[in-house]
């Protein structure tokens, strides 16, 4: 049956890095402790093995549904009744961030730029650092790749090093710092109530994605676009650009960002590295009279040195600079708008 769960009784037989034994063979997994409890070795497991069957590059791992030797126990929290994952078996209860009806006070212009995938995340947050020191970004985690917050290494990268100034997520995603039941919620609390002077919204690692130009994660952007523009809020789409991407639709600009231009109802600024004449004409196609295009820097060679993540599908940042270079000049924008 088409879609059916494919689940394996395990054992843990590894911590760190977490492993699980399955029908003999030991496998790669992943475990929400924040959801499901510590793991520990000898722990009788339920996991979900499709990923890594099915040979998933991104998510080549096992994921475990649940702990039955030590993850019975749980469920003592406060008094939330709303709940992340509603209606299946790994529902919970959240508080939302998302401020109280006919609230109004202190509506402010806070920029979001909406990324296209993950892997934009870390070098956007350190350029709009580096072209506003002091300011304040935070990070809200929309559908479109992994929904758990706690499984990026990049926001916690980030966030150690005074990069991200908050984590929020948002709508099906779950598990960061706060939690938002609408990427619309999260931008207004994040404008209006977190001290955010800026923030950056886009998928969590992993996109989803089926060759389609509408069956992917990143058409996700697509409506955190027009939930900040119907907020009020300056709205910037960081373009997703490759120079040696072997894939014909992602070469240059990517199908991804060309099709959320033009399904866009209103019109937002599209950042662009300077020098990239092929990309820029492109670009400035696919915006025509609605959208913006605004060159600007990219400082790779900085960005490079600082050991913050450089690779993408596989490829260093001296392989694909332009992807690097696409997600720096969008930072450096924010920075300059915030």
């Amino acid at each position: 049956m088409s879609g059916r769960l494919k689940l394996r009784r395990g054992i843990v037989v590894g911590e760190d890095p977490l492993t699980v034994e399955v029908a003999g063979e030991r496998r790669p997994a992943w475990a929400d402790e924040a959801l499901l409890g510590e793991m520990r070795e000898g722990d009788e497991v339920v996991v979900n093995v499709v990923a890594l069957d099915l040979d998933l590059g991104s998510g080549g791992f096992d994921v475990v549904h649940v702990n039955l030797t030590r993850g019975l126990e749980g469920g003592d929290g406060g008094g939330e009744h709303v709940m992340k994952l509603n209606y299946t078996s790994l529902q919970h209860p959240v508080e939302g961030v998302e401020r109280p009806t006919g609230d109004k006070a202190g509506e402010r212009a806070m920029p979001v730029l909406v990324l296209p995938l993950h892997g934009h995340l870390a070098p956007a947050a350190w350029a709009a650092a580096q072209a506003a020191p002091g300011l304040t970004v935070g990070y809200v985690q929309t559908a479109g790749g992994a929904l758990p917050g706690s499984l990026s290494r990049d926001v916690a990268q980030l966030r150690e090093r005074g990069l991200l100034g908050g984590h929020v997520t948002a709508a099906p995603a779950y598990g960061g710092e706060l939690e938002a039941l609408s990427v619309a919620g999260a931008l207004d609390a994040a404008a209006n109530q977190l001290g955010w002077n800026a923030a950056l919204a886009g998928p969590g690692p992993g996109i989803v994605g089926s060759e389609t130009r509408l069956g992917h994660g990143g058409i996700a952007a697509l409506d955190t676009l027009h939930a900040s523009l119907a907020l009020g809020l300056p709205a910037l789409l960081s373009p997703r650009l490759s120079s040696s991407d072997p894939r014909d639709r992602h070469r240059m600009v990517s199908h991804h960002t060309l099709t959320v231009m033009r399904m866009l109802l209103g019109g937002v600024e599209v950042p662009v590295p300077a020098g990239e004449p092929v990309a820029v004409a492109q670009l400035a196609e696919a915006c025509g009279w609605r959208h913006g295009l605004r060159e600007a820097p990219a400082d790779l060679a900085g960005y490079a040195a600082t050991g913050l993540p450089a690779r993408t599908m596989g490829r260093g940042i001296e392989e694909d600079p332009l992807f690097f270079a696409a997600a720096l000049a969008a930072g450096r924008v924010l920075g300059a708008s915030a």
